[in-house]
């Protein structure tokens, strides 16, 4: 098993800046990729930024120049941040942190895993 777990939320002003932590822990054999996504209220979850193993970023094109996301990897953990800055009203959201990868058990087989936090409130006041 893999736990997610999100901090740094809250509540903010428009042009100004949060960062956002996630810490997972367990069973991390491989790692496909880290991802941030958001949902606000009435909207579908959304894509924020994923990070792979190798570095390689992807950020949606609404936080792009904005945000940054940076990633530590050690053994059966994984930190991720979420660096926000220029904040706007729209960045209001519920984050989540999602990692997926492989876990190896005790008789050697590997079971994929997909683990999400439980979310962390961003609250941009304009």
């Amino acid at each position: 098993q893999v736990q997610v777990a999100e901090s740094g939320g809250g509540l903010v002003q428009a042009g100004g800046s949060l960062t956002l932590s996630c810490v997972a822990s367990g069973n991390i054999f491989t790692i496909n990729d880290m991802n941030w996504y958001r949902q606000a209220p009435g909207k579908q979850r959304e894509l924020v930024v994923a990070i792979t193993k190798g570095n390689i970023t992807n950020y949606a094109d609404s936080v792009k120049g904005r945000f940054t996301i940076s990633r530590d990897i050690a053994l059966n953990t994984v930190n991720l941040h979420l660096k926000m800055n220029s904040l706007k009203s729209e960045d209001t959201a519920v984050y989540y942190c999602n990692i997926r990868g492989y876990s190896k058990a005790a008789d050697s087989r590997y079971t994929r895993y997909d683990s999400w936090g439980q979310g962390t409130q961003v609250t941009v006041s304009s």
